[in-house]
């Protein structure tokens, strides 16, 4: 008997799969405990029109990152802060400092857990960032460290 998973079933499948299984499984275990429905006209338009919208979904992030990630290629992302002596910083220029700045100058938002620092920023200079905005769409930016 083909069925349409509604919840992970061990074994089976994940949420969302057309699987086989035997009509005792089904009838007596994955239909009474709402893990599964019949595999019908009606069922099987809904899984198909599922796929498409999460197909669509996808396209239509993936387009938004590669628009910011053109948008922010090469950019260099201006911030300050306060240090002591010969130069060197009170703390460091965290990630999520850089998300922030990105998303005041530029209006892209980024996840600070998606911003690559090569290495501690401690000083004033240039510093090479990777964005990652999407599943494989990334951006390069340079944080540029000033005195506050």
């Amino acid at each position: 008997m083909k069925v349409v998973l509604l919840q992970d079933v061990k074994a089976q499948g994940k949420k969302g799969e057309l699987v086989s299984v035997s009509e005792g499984y089904a009838r007596n275990f994955l239909l009474p405990r709402g893990l599964a429905k019949e595999a019908n006209a009606q069922a099987m338009n809904e899984l198909k029109n599922a796929e498409e919208s999460r197909a669509y979904k996808i396209q239509t992030e993936t387009a938004a990152a590669k628009a910011a990630a053109a948008r922010l290629e090469g950019q260099s992302v201006q911030m300050t802060a306060k240090a002591g002596q010969a130069g060197r910083l009170f703390g460091s220029v965290t990630p999520k400092e850089v998300a922030a700045a990105i998303k005041k100058q530029f209006n892209v938002n980024v996840d600070k857990r998606k911003v690559s620092l090569n290495l501690e920023i401690k000083a004033f200079g240039t510093y090479k960032c990777e964005v990652k905005l999407y599943n494989g769409v990334t951006a390069n930016v340079s944080v540029v460290v000033t005195e506050a």
